[in-house]
């Protein structure tokens, strides 16, 4: 990890219990860059330092910590400690927070909680995983269509330290109904006896609390909005998904989509925090599945086994033209499984998606083909017959699996599934069995076996 100050000093003057020292030096850094050098300590180190910290600032260095780091700073923390962090928190750190900590922590948090923040923590406990609800904050600035600007910018300037962005306003009506969506920018522009509602935008892009966590960050993206109402199922706003938390989001699905392109379970746990135990779970179920799926390779292997006795060079090419239709194949997976992430395609683009890559796989495949028959026909003189079955393979083959390559992902999302599965190690596999049948197909046709 780089660290952009120096940890030594900092560790120097916790270490000397220089305390008042240690806490103006953390007071000139980042909270994000707090959180970093908390995280390089031992645990019982990590709590001093974090109690070094004023009220203001602790939650928000809280806020950045490795769910490991939280709890024990949790554990050695006092009700009255404990208190001062979750008022402090926003909801939806709050939230976050929560849902990484044993029962038995979070019986204690919520004990010590307001009422008020003890309800909005249950409320949004129960929103499903990974959808909007899960990740939006209750802290957003609302205002009334029958306030003046004047009384607006008031408002904003008594609510707004405790709001997680000020930028963007809310209008909501009666049982608060979003009506509009009116900014900072705009008000501070107008004239204060105008109304809220002659400013205010009617036409509000939003998202129900159900809505799937990807899609609140779709439509951040696509509008370039800094945050997205969220409402409920009668219309009434309960809440914002903000820029930050969608950073958020973008950074875990695409870690997860990492993951499972290369054959593993997901994890949400740090590498280095991960035990040896836990990684080796995550990664042994999807390599069971290909391990099976690969003995189909050598059924084939076995079924062909004539034409290995009769001409033995063959065996020679059989592993260029699988890693070759492998890595076709896993490039045309790659670039389909972007574009279904950033919903450039959809299952509709199928047949554009299939005609595309037939095409594709057309020129790249004559290109390798020949390259392929005039470098054998060079270093076997006399065997043109093979270099022109392992050439014919290598055309077919391209093209299978490019084929394959960019309809699988597709497929998968036509069936809810993860498209990221549809990867590199399953297609490698399929692609394999593929070839192979067509090689010695080929060889079989052209060569005395």
């Amino acid at each position: 990890m780089e660290l952009h100050f120096n940890a030594a000093v900092l560790e120097a003057l916790l270490k000397n219990r220089s305390y008042k020292e240690l806490r103006d030096a953390l007071a000139e850094l980042n909270e994000v860059d707090i959180a970093e050098f908390l995280e390089t300590l031992p645990p019982e180190e990590a709590v001093l330092a974090f109690r070094t910290l004023p009220k203001g600032p602790a939650a928000e260095v809280f806020a950045e910590l490795e769910p490991e780091t939280q709890q024990h700073i949790v554990t050695a923390a006092t009700d009255a400690e404990l208190a001062a962090i979750l008022e402090d928190l926003f909801v939806d750190d709050a939230v976050d927070f929560l849902e990484d900590m044993p029962a038995s922590v979070v019986k204690r948090i919520l004990k010590n909680a307001t009422p008020e923040t003890r309800g909005l923590i249950n409320q949004f406990l129960h929103y499903p995983p990974d959808s909007a609800g899960s990740i939006m904050t209750a802290e957003f600035t609302d205002l009334h269509p029958d306030m003046t600007v004047g009384e607006a910018l008031s408002h904003i300037r008594r609510t707004g330290e405790d709001r997680e962005t000020v930028y963007t306003c809310y209008v909501v009506g009666p049982r608060r109904r979003l009506l509009g969506v009116v900014t900072v920018r705009s008000l501070l522009l107008a004239k204060d006896e105008l109304l809220v509602r002659d400013l205010m935008e009617p036409d509000v892009i939003s998202v129900p609390t159900t809505a799937d966590q990807e899609e609140a960050v779709r439509l951040l993206g696509r509008y370039n909005f800094l945050s997205l109402p969220v409402v409920d199922g009668e219309g009434r706003l309960v809440g914002i998904v903000t820029v930050d938390d969608a950073v958020d989001v973008l950074e875990q699905e695409a870690t997860e989509d990492f993951e499972k392109m290369a054959a593993m379970t997901p994890s949400e746990r740090p590498y280095l925090k991960t035990g040896v135990f836990e990684l080796a779970k995550h990664r042994i179920l999807w390599l069971l599945v290909l391990m099976i799926s690969g003995m189909l390779t050598g059924g084939i292997l076995g079924h062909y086994e004539a034409a290995f006795a009769a001409l033995p060079m063959l065996v020679t090419f059989i592993p260029m033209l699988t890693d070759t239709g492998g890595n076709a194949g896993s490039q045309s997976s790659t670039l389909i499984i972007r574009g279904l992430a950033v919903n450039e395609l959809s299952l509709r683009d199928l047949p554009k998606v299939l005609w595309k890559e037939l095409r594709v796989s057309l020129l790249v495949g004559v290109v390798l083909s020949a390259v392929n028959f005039v470098r054998l026909a060079l270093t076997y003189p006399g065997n043109e017959l093979i270099a022109l079955t392992v050439a014919i393979t290598m055309l077919f083959t391209v093209m299978l699996a490019k084929t394959i390559g960019g309809a699988l992902p597709l497929l998968a999302k036509a069936l809810h599934m993860d498209p990221a599965i549809m990867a590199s190690p399953l297609i490698t596999t399929i692609v394999d069995a593929a070839s192979l049948v067509i090689y010695f197909s080929v060889a079989q046709a052209l060569l005395p076996i």
